[in-house]
């Protein structure tokens, strides 16, 4: 079978995905066709997507969410003003989308949480299936439980996740533990896609603290934790791409850009890790046995970080006070359920895929036979 996957480009999380589920495809004997990335000003395609990916890779004008003037938390009022503006290449970017479906040739098109695919498939209503995949898309199930505060911006992060899976087949909800599906909402529970490179490496307790941030305006609250710690040992990775690939501050502090084999490495040896609660990277670090800690920065990670606390998983924060984070770590123990669930992802995700393609071809293919 043909798949054509449509990805949301920021952050590191969904980028991952994609280049697990295309390699679990490919070793099941299926193609993918081409990989649509979205883009926007502030967003630039790590090296390591495109190193890593078979598929062609093309690229169109996405909506996205702009942090603060210090860089740190998303603002929404500026988010919504700037993406109104940009409407018209919207509706460029929704032909272009649509056009590639039908010129591929594709059986069926996966979205990692592109909102312009659901408004593709609203307006266009392009002939191969839609499945839509992610953790956003189990705060839609009838069991999950969502943190309580922020309730109206809970309801507008759910919209958002319903536009992205309009015209949607299946819902695939990426999840930190096995729950029951949700049928009448077409939710489908399933592990998390973690890359190969995760379940290859080898474990260390190292002497530093090992951290990522998606807006690297968190590097201040990051370096004013170090001015009053600076024996502690920190390595974080940041979205500063004007910076050389390591900015070293003194012996005890470093920036890193994203690169995702030298991410890892240092995840697999740090002492513990701490982010802005991104799906992908907490996951890593369950599955690596690290304890952490989650300083959201929009609603959505905030989700994150709730649902990965229920999972025992780390600590919340809202300034990166890593003396938490080092507390914590002395009386962390891994729960090594999560290994086990993790490992089923591929055969779990491909299984759930042919099964959706045969039930959408297979009725086609029976009135053919009777046709003839």
């Amino acid at each position: 079978m043909k798949f054509l996957f449509v990805v949301q480009g920021e952050g590191r999380g969904h980028l991952t995905q994609a280049i697990t589920l295309e390699d679990t495809l490919l070793r099941s004997g299926h193609e993918v066709v081409e990989m649509l990335v979205g883009k926007s000003e502030s967003r630039r395609l790590p090296g390591f997507f495109t190193r890593s990916v078979h598929a062609p890779v093309k690229q169109f004008v996405s909506p996205n969410f702009l942090p603060t003037p210090a860089n740190k938390h998303v603002n929404i009022t500026r988010s919504v003003l700037y993406n109104v503006m940009k409407v018209p290449e919207y509706l460029s970017s929704m032909h272009y989308i649509n056009s590639r479906i039908k010129s591929t040739g594709a059986d069926m098109v996966i979205n990692f949480y592109e909102l312009l695919t659901g408004l593709t498939y609203f307006f266009y209503r392009p002939s191969a299936p839609q499945v839509c995949i992610g953790h956003q898309y189990l705060f839609l199930h009838k069991d999950f439980e969502l943190p309580n505060k922020h309730k109206f911006g809970m309801k507008l992060l759910n919209l958002f996740t319903r536009i992205t899976a309009l015209g949607a087949k299946e819902h695939l909800a990426l999840s930190f533990r096995p729950m029951r599906d949700d049928d009448k909402n077409r939710i489908k529970v399933v592990p998390p896609l973690l890359r190969s490179d995760v379940f290859r490496q080898e474990t260390s307790e190292g002497n530093y603290i090992h951290g990522y941030m998606v807006n690297s305006g968190f590097s201040e609250c990051v370096m004013r934790w170090h001015e009053a710690h600076p024996e502690t040992h920190l390595r974080f990775f940041w979205d500063r791409w004007e910076e050389a690939p390591v900015k070293k501050i003194d012996e005890t502090l470093s920036f890193y850009q994203l690169d995702d084999v030298e991410f890892l490495r240092q995840m697999s040896g740090c002492r513990a890790y701490a982010s802005t609660a991104g799906f992908e990277s907490v996951c890593e670090a369950m599955y690596l046995g690290k304890p952490l800690m989650m300083v959201p920065a929009h609603i959505e990670q905030e989700c994150n970080a709730y649902d990965a606390m229920r999972s025992s998983a780390g600590i919340v924060d809202d300034d990166f006070n890593l003396s938490k984070l080092l507390q914590f770590a002395d009386n962390y123990k891994p729960d090594k359920r999560f290994k086990a669930w993790a490992n089923s992802a591929g055969y779990m995700i491909v299984n759930e895929l042919e099964n959706l393609v045969s039930d959408v071809f297979m009725p086609n293919m029976y009135m053919v036979e009777e046709f003839i």
